[in-house]
């Protein structure tokens, strides 16, 4: 039987823990990242529960448990356990489920589950190539507005260092205010978020770019491995002072990664309309989706 107290909230010192358990079950959504579950962790309040070689984790929003997983080798002993710890404790949202072979595991066990696709939290992965190139057609108008950039802005292209991660923590200030991030309640998360991964930059194993126009920051991008083939962009962000410039670093962070990773996961678009417009703009390739099950729909089909 599983218990909400055996779940240990997750700090940077598990870095090593939970990394090691994902080079053999790598995650394929971003919320399971290990970046992703430490800074965002004011607004999730993340835990996690290692039983064997597996991965279980809660997720607590406004007070509200959601569990997922395991993550790991095959144990249907332990899926019921975590399912029925999700039916005890859980919400609207109260088992989640991140990858294929869960749904299909949950589906064939319980047939009579109503299961539902989180639209607003699919990750949006699209082939490196076409950031880098944007070929044909369909990124015409993705091209002329680049070309623009460059043309209008004279601009440099840096790296993230520990020598210039202060200028970066600035920027993510400045880009706040502009927000006005403290009238939506997503951005100044957000914000706290990547706050947090500049701060813990080296120890979270990141890497990122930096676009500078007259001296002074005016786009950032923050990255990683996800899994083999798949980098991650958790933060990409960019002032108005020189039109262009999100499309700018896009295209450059996709030419870093072209060399090594297939295909780039750019997250979610949580449910905001401009940002899913943009994100459909770059015409992804596939999306990595996210479903739950609500906890009266759990009790409906196990013995708790």
């Amino acid at each position: 039987m599983l218990k909400f107290e055996d779940f240990k909230p997750i700090t940077l010192n598990d870095i090593g823990i939970i990394k090691e358990h994902q080079i053999n079950y790598p995650p394929v959504h971003s919320d399971n990242s290990f970046t992703n579950m430490f800074c965002w962790n004011d607004y999730a309040a993340y835990r996690y529960l290692m039983v064997e070689d597996s991965l279980i984790i809660i997720s607590t929003i406004e007070g509200v448990h959601s569990v997922r997983g395991p993550f790991g080798s095959e144990n249907t002993d332990l899926f019921l356990k975590t399912v029925n710890l999700a039916a005890e404790i859980g919400g609207e949202y109260a088992y989640q489920i991140f990858d294929v072979k869960t749904r299909e595991k949950f589906s064939r066990i319980f047939p009579d589950a109503k299961m539902n696709p989180d639209r607003d939290f699919f990750d949006y992965i699209y082939k490196t190539s076409d950031l880098k190139d944007l070929p044909g057609k369909k990124y015409l108008t993705i091209r002329k507005h680049l070309n623009k950039f460059r043309n209008k802005c004279r601009y440099t292209i840096e790296s993230i260092t520990e020598e210039n991660l202060y200028e970066v923590e600035d920027f993510l200030i400045r880009w706040c205010e502009w927000k006005e991030c403290s009238k939506t309640k997503v951005f100044g998360y957000e914000k706290d978020a990547a706050v947090s991964s500049v701060k813990n930059f080296v120890k979270l194993g990141l890497s990122g770019l930096i676009i500078r126009v007259e001296d002074n920051i005016s786009a950032i991008s923050i990255f990683e491995e996800l899994n083999t083939d798949t980098a991650i962009v958790h933060f990409e962000k960019g002032l108005p002072d020189c039109q262009g410039n999100y499309k700018g670093i896009n295209n450059e962070t996709a030419k870093v990664l072209s060399d090594r990773y297939e295909f780039i996961n750019r997250e979610s678009d949580l449910g905001l309309s401009g940002l899913r417009d943009a994100k459909i703009r770059y015409h992804p390739c596939s999306f990595a989706e996210v479903h739950y099950v609500k906890a009266e729909d759990l009790i409906k089909v196990i013995d708790l």
